[in-house]
C-alpha cells in the first residue's frame, strides 16, 4: 500500500515521533497507518516523545581533550541520580566525541552528526538513551578548541565543566597543573570576563554612574568636589576588574598575586612561555529554571515533536 507526505505528517501527529521514523514505520508497514502506530509503539518511540515535555535540568558537564581537541558539553536529564548512571555518563562522553570527529557549526548540527561509533544520529541515540534510562534527556550546549593547548576540568562529578585554553611554548603535560588551576579558579567564582580589556564601555558607564549615585547619597562624599570623586571612583573600578575578571582577579591558592602574575611565575618557573587565551564554562542546569516553558519546547523540537 503506497503511502503520501500526508500520511507521514499525519502519523507524525498522532504519535509525536520525527519524520524520518515515521516514513520508516509506515514503508514497515506498507502504508497502513494502524500497524504503523503499533510498530513504533513497539520501539518505544511514541513513548520517547512524550517525554519531551518533562524538565530536564540535572545531567552533568563534561570537559576533556580528544586528539587534541579540548572539548566540553553538557548534556542535561531530569534527575541527579541519571548523571551518575554509566550509560548516561557514557552517551555524554560520546557526545564529545562526536564534537570532536565532526567540529560541528551548531547544536542543529551536531544532532545530524553520526553519533561516535554508531550508524545513528545523535538525535537518535539521544532518543535511545530515553527509552534505556527511562527520562528526558537533552544534548544542550557545546564547545571545542582546535588550537593551542586545553587543559579540562570537571567540579563535582559534572555539576561545573571548564575548559581552558593556552597558548604555550611547553608541552600539555608541563601546563597541566597552571591550566587546572586556572580552570579551577574559573569554576569557583565563574568571573564576568576573562580580562579587564574585555569590560565595554556601557558596563563601565553604569558601575561609575552606581558608584557617583552612592557617594551623592553618603554624607561624607557628598560634600567632596565632583574631581575627588571621580578620583574614588575610578580607584574603585581597579576593585571592580579585580573582583570581575579572571586575570585580574587574586588567585584563590595564592592570594599574594593575581590569576594574571601566577601564569606569568608559573611560566618562568618551567623555562617557557603561557598565554590564557580563552575559555568556557558550563554549569548543569544554567538558566533553566528561568525558562522552564521555552526549554520544554526546545527538547519537543529536538526530538521532532
Amino acid at each position: 500500500m503506497a503511502f503520501t507526505a500526508k500520511d507521514v505528517q499525519a502519523l507524525r501527529e498522532m504519535t509525536g515521533v520525527g519524520m524520518m521514523d515515521c516514513k520508516k514505520a509506515l514503508t514497515e508497514a506498507d502504508g497502513n497507518m494502524d500497524k504503523a502506530v503499533e510498530l513504533l509503539r513497539e520501539k518505544g518511540l511514541a513513548a520517547s516523545q512524550k517525554k519531551a515535555g518533562r524538565i530536564a535540568a540535572e545531567g552533568m558537564a563534561y570537559a576533556g581533550v580528544i586528539d587534541g581537541v579540548g572539548v566540553v558539553v553538557e548534556v542535561n536529564a531530569e534527575t541527579d541520580f541519571v548523571a551518575k548512571n554509566e550509560k548516561f555518563v557514557d552517551f555524554v562522553k560520546g557526545v564529545a566525541a562526536t564534537v570532536v570527529a565532526n567540529k560541528p557549526a551548531d547544536l542543529d548540527a551536531l544532532m545530524e552528526c553520526k553519533y561516535a561509533g554508531t550508524d545513528l544520529t545523535v538525535t537518535q541515540q539521544q532518543q535511545e538513551m530515553v527509552l534505556v534510562i527511562g527520562e528526558n534527556i537533552k544534548v544542550r550546549r557545546f564547545a571545542f578548541f582546535t588550537d593551542g593547548i586545553s587543559v579540562p576540568y570537571i567540579h563535582a562529578g559534572g555539576k561545573i565543566g571548564v575548559l581552558v585554553n593556552l597558548e604555550t611554548s611547553l608541552s600539555a603535560e608541563q601546563v597541566e597543573t597552571t591550566g587546572k588551576d586556572v580552570a579551577m579558579q574559573i569554576a569557583a567564582l565563574n568571573p564576568r570576563f576573562w580580562d579587564k580589556t574585555q569590560v565595554t564601555q556601557d558596563v563601565l558607564d553604569e558601575e561609575k554612574k552606581i558608584m557617583m549615585v552612592q557617594m551623592a547619597n553618603d554624607p561624607k562624599m557628598a560634600s567632596k568636589p565632583e574631581q575627588v570623586r571621580e578620583k574614588i571612583v575610578m580607584g574603585k573600578l581597579n576593585k571592580f576588574y579585580a573582583e570581575n575578571c579572571l586575570l585580574q582577579q587574586e588567585f584563590v591558592k595564592d592570594t599574594s598575586m593575581s590569576v594574571e602574575q601566577y601564569i606569568a611565575s608559573s611560566a618562568k618557573a618551567l623555562g617557557g612561555t603561557i598565554t590564557f587565551k580563552n575559555a568556557v564554562r558550563f554549569e548543569k542546569g544554567e538558566g533553566i529554571e528561568k525558562k522552564q516553558e521555552n526549554f520544554a519546547e526546545e527538547i519537543a523540537k529536538q526530538l521532532g515533536k
